[in-house]
């Protein structure tokens, strides 16, 4: 997949809010922090994800470009706050207590565990299944799950079991066109 460009200035937002945010950590605990790597190359659904060992944030390049300061605002200290917390405490649950701490009197964040972003931006292949009452579209790694055995999946209306269409047609939606 070619990488997706971001604008230099939305770069720069970033690099803003994670070190405004990280200066409160500092404040707070009284000592410093690296300031942690920042690695556009997240896909797929999820607007970001903290590499805890590597002290790394990766961010959803194609997220960020369509839902730009919110974005930034939301996800940012999400990710930081990840792995402030695995500096601070080690190993604990991902969205515990702890995180939400961090996030609400260390970050002055509102602790949010999801995004609400259109994903219409996204490329996504989906697979039509079918039940008695209407047409289902499953993502990949659902399609790739039912297929090795590991998942089935029902409709929530009628509650039958979903089943592969017989003639399969995948879809693929086009990469907007970036400057």
């Amino acid at each position: 997949m070619k990488p997706v460009r971001i604008p230099i200035a939305l770069q720069q937002a970033v690099m803003r809010c994670l070190r405004s945010k990280l200066l409160l950590a500092e404040t707070h605990f009284g000592r410093e922090f690296a300031v942690p790597l920042i690695n556009y190359q997240q896909r797929g659904t999820s607007a970001g994800t903290a590499w805890l060992e590597k002290w790394e944030i990766r961010l959803n390049p194609l997220l960020l470009i369509e839902n730009q300061q919110m974005f930034i605002d939301e996800v940012v200290p999400h990710e930081l706050a990840h792995l402030l917390v695995y500096r601070q405490f080690g190993r604990v649950a991902p969205h515990g207590r702890e995180w939400r701490w961090m996030m609400s009197q260390v970050l002055h964040t509102s602790p949010s565990r999801t995004h609400n972003f259109s994903l219409d931006a996204l490329p996504t292949k989906t697979w039509s299944y079918l039940c008695r009452c209407q047409a289902h579209s499953l993502t990949v790694r659902r399609h790739k799950r039912v297929q090795r055995g590991e998942a089935q999946y029902r409709c929530r209306h009628c509650g039958e079991l979903l089943r592969p269409a017989e003639r399969q047609t995948s879809q693929l939606k086009a990469l907007p066109e970036r400057d």
